[in-house]
């Protein structure tokens, strides 16, 4: 091997060298950023778990107020308890009994004053915890479909996360 070819070769293997540093510099800035969106999950995934604990516990401190009718009142009370209950099972249970509170609101016409303006900031305020974790979530599994990802498993053995699809009265 010449000068000329030992020059050739050492452009190749700086060619190769520069590639793999920016393909490294880039599975880590990815891996980061899913890292960073992993997070976003858990704390979005935490609001909507207050927003929702907060609804349930205005809801029932409504329902114990004497001001609904005994119906409406066990109703909301019933609904309510399930929700906060629901908590400790799966994610489906918990779907249901949210969106089971969801139409007992609505089906009650809970709009009797002063729980009336409370009630709905509580509503819109799951409405939109919920819309910022799906967002959060969709964002977060499009990042981990991409190949780089799963080739080189950069989510690491962090779960799938997934949206929560309930009734929030939209």
């Amino acid at each position: 091997m010449g000068l000329a070819g030992l020059v050739e070769f050492s452009w190749l293997m700086l060619a190769v060298g520069v590639v793999l540093l920016l393909l490294g510099a880039y599975a880590s800035w990815t891996a980061g950023r899913l890292d960073r969106l992993h997070r976003r999950v858990e704390l979005a995934r935490a609001a909507l778990e207050t927003e929702l604990a907060r609804r349930s516990a205005l809801v029932a401190e409504l329902a114990g107020s004497d001001i609904l009718d005994p119906a409406s009142a066990l109703l909301l009370l019933d609904a309510a308890h399930r929700a906060r209950a629901a908590s400790l099972e799966s994610l489906e249970v918990r779907e249901q009994a949210e969106s089971a509170l969801t139409r007992a609101i609505h089906a009650t016409g809970t709009e009797v004053e002063p729980w009336a303006g409370e009630l709905a900031l509580a509503v819109r305020r799951v409405q939109l915890a919920r819309r910022f974790h799906n967002d959060v979530v969709v964002s977060a599994r499009e990042l981990r479909r991409r190949r780089l990802v799963t080739w080189f498993r950069l989510a690491g053995r962090a779960p799938m996360p997934t949206t929560i699809e309930l009734e929030d009265g939209r």
